[in-house]
């Protein structure tokens, strides 16, 4: 059997899901989020996300408030991290419970309906410090990235 690739990780279908999951999280708040994939890495995965954080510009948004969910999906490793923004204002824990909640997901092949529920949750949790202001626009796409 062939190793999973970032590529063939979500099905057509599956993506469109998770990627309308990501555009209705963020009509509850002002936070941004994005998911990207990869096929392997050699380094810490949180230093990789950080990495790809700037990549796709990340750190540009007007509250410093977007969120990357990273997955390594040959190495299945998982990363969630947020802008300066966010760490100001939440405690270092705050995305333990959604990498652990993904990995569950993963672990038993349900790969869409973890991200769709880590995105729900980041949604949830940014709410109560990122609420949606009047003037809000959506500063990031909404769709997934993949890098190799």
């Amino acid at each position: 059997m062939d190793p999973l690739t970032a590529d063939d990780f979500l099905t057509g279908p599956e993506k469109k899901r998770v990627e309308a999951a990501v555009a209705a999280a963020e009509l509850l708040t002002s936070g941004e989020l994005r998911i990207h994939l990869e096929d392997h890495i050699e380094d810490d995965v949180m230093d990789h996300a950080a990495f790809i954080f700037q990549e796709l510009d990340m750190h540009r948004t007007r509250d410093r408030n977007g969120v990357l969910i990273y997955l390594s999906v040959g190495d299945r490793k998982v990363a969630v991290i947020g802008d300066s923004g966010i760490d100001a204002v939440v405690g270092q824990g705050f995305w333990v419970d959604v990498v652990a909640m993904l990995k569950i997901h993963l672990a038993g092949g349900r790969r869409a309906d973890g991200l769709c529920e880590a995105v729900h949750s980041i949604g949830e949790k940014l709410v109560r410090y990122f609420p949606l202001k009047a003037d809000d626009t959506n500063e990031l796409p909404n769709t997934i990235s993949i890098g190799k």
